[in-house]
């Protein structure tokens, strides 16, 4: 029983330090400048900038965005079906049945 509680603990811990990560890699902003191409991304992989020969097209960023975020939602699902997810693992930890 208290490796479950301790379980939870930790993965309640490691959630918040990823959450504190990703608050600090959305500050950060990597710039690339090739071929009158600029290009802004923040670390937490936002597009913010994406400049054609000086021209911007927000309906284009808003849609570069929206496949980023289904291509991380997507990696993410294929994550917890991998791990198990949280029920996977408490699961796994029952006493065995005999």
């Amino acid at each position: 029983m208290f490796d479950k509680v301790k379980q939870l603990a930790n993965l309640k811990k490691m959630r918040d330090q990823a959450m504190a990560i990703q608050k600090q890699l959305a500050q950060e902003e990597i710039v690339i400048e090739e071929d009158n191409i600029k290009i802004v991304i923040t670390g937490d992989q936002k597009l913010k900038l994406l400049e054609i020969d000086g021209l911007t097209n927000e309906r284009v960023l808003e849609l570069i965005n929206k496949a980023i975020k289904k291509s991380q939602e997507m990696a993410a699902r294929k994550l917890a079906e991998m791990s198990g997810g949280l029920s996977g693992l408490l699961k796994g930890q029952g006493p065995m049945g005999g």
